[in-house]
């Protein structure tokens, strides 16, 4: 006995909504919403029986993944895609995507920022309210909604530390994702707004920001401005080598030591064999300690000052 016709159709039918369905889902990292699913084909019914099957996995109330296995942005999708249209990802997260800060953990809740002032409320999103966001404050990455880097260290400049906050200024320089003239723009606009004293602060420290990647060195550029002397550059390339930091008219370098910032002893021993190829092309390398550098700050900001001066006078 022949399949019946209606079956026959029924299923090409189906299959070709599954495939609309599929293309919309691949741009969207995964995620579909409910509106997508009825304007592509599929009756309520039909969505809470592929919802039962596992084809589609609820995510937010409206927001679907469509597969068993969620991509690795859908959870960011899916947040923007639950809090409604002009919804788009902002503070950590979009930090985050825009590599100015680590990536989120991913049991951290996406940040969204909405607009208008309506009460928004979503299990599993941090959700800012703002009144507006200014064409050049918008943008997508890699199908994304979310703020551009300068408004995100806006953002940003309201609910991180102050040495995280240089980091990723510094980052979005050093990435040439902002000009100083793009953040000081915002900081006019913004100037009443939670953070932006901190964001003027960090453009206005002496010798600019510095792209730092642990707490010694933090300390270490602390330290530095604190003494007065010339600020470094920070993770630079210098003859096939990254140094953490550099005073390049000076050629002097310093590294920070230890086995609490170096992950094995091989790496400890890979430093000194670059040291020593440095100072063969005019690099004098100072190594210093973590104690050095928090405990004995002083007379490690004495060994510096000479260091520098004799730097000079070769």
């Amino acid at each position: 006995m022949g399949v019946p016709r209606w079956n026959t159709n029924h299923c090409r039918m189906n299959g070709e909504i599954e495939a609309r369905i599929g293309a919309v889902a691949a741009r969207q990292h995964g995620v579909v919403i409910r509106r997508q699913l009825l304007e592509l084909g599929f009756l309520p019914g039909t969505i809470r029986r592929r919802a039962t099957s596992g084809w589609l996995r609820r995510l937010h109330r409206g927001v679907y993944l469509v597969g068993p296995v969620p991509p690795p942005r859908a959870r960011k999708m899916a947040a923007v895609l639950a809090c409604g249209l002009e919804s788009l990802l902002s503070h950590w997260s979009a930090a985050a995507l825009w590599t100015l800060a680590a990536p989120q953990a991913v049991t951290a809740p996406p940040d969204v920022s909405v607009m208008g002032d309506r009460a928004v409320r979503r299990a599993g999103i941090r959700i800012h309210r703002v009144t507006s966001l200014d064409p050049d404050e918008r943008t997508t990455l890699d199908g994304l909604p979310v703020t551009t880097p300068a408004r995100t260290l806006v953002d940003l400049a309201a609910v991180a530390a102050s040495r995280d906050l240089e980091r990723a200024v510094a980052r979005a320089e050093r990435e040439q994702l902002v000009s100083r003239e793009m953040l000081a723009g915002l900081v006019t606009r913004y100037k009443g707004r939670p953070g932006v004293p901190a964001l003027r602060a960090t453009l206005d420290r002496s010798g600019g920001v510095a792209f730092t990647r642990s707490e010694a060195e933090t300390r270490f550029l602390a330290l530095v401005r604190k003494a007065g002397l010339p600020v470094p550059q920070t993770n630079v390339m210098v003859h096939g080598y990254e140094i953490d930091f550099l005073w390049p008219l000076q050629r002097l370098a310093v590294e920070v030591d230890g086995c609490r910032y170096h992950s094995s002893r091989s790496r400890f021993e890979s430093d000194r064999r670059r040291s020593t190829h440095l100072a063969a092309h005019g690099i004098h390398v100072v190594h210093l300690t973590w104690h050095q550098i928090v405990h004995d700050d002083v007379a490690t900001a004495v060994q510096i000052a000479p260091a520098l001066l004799r730097a000079e006078l070769r």
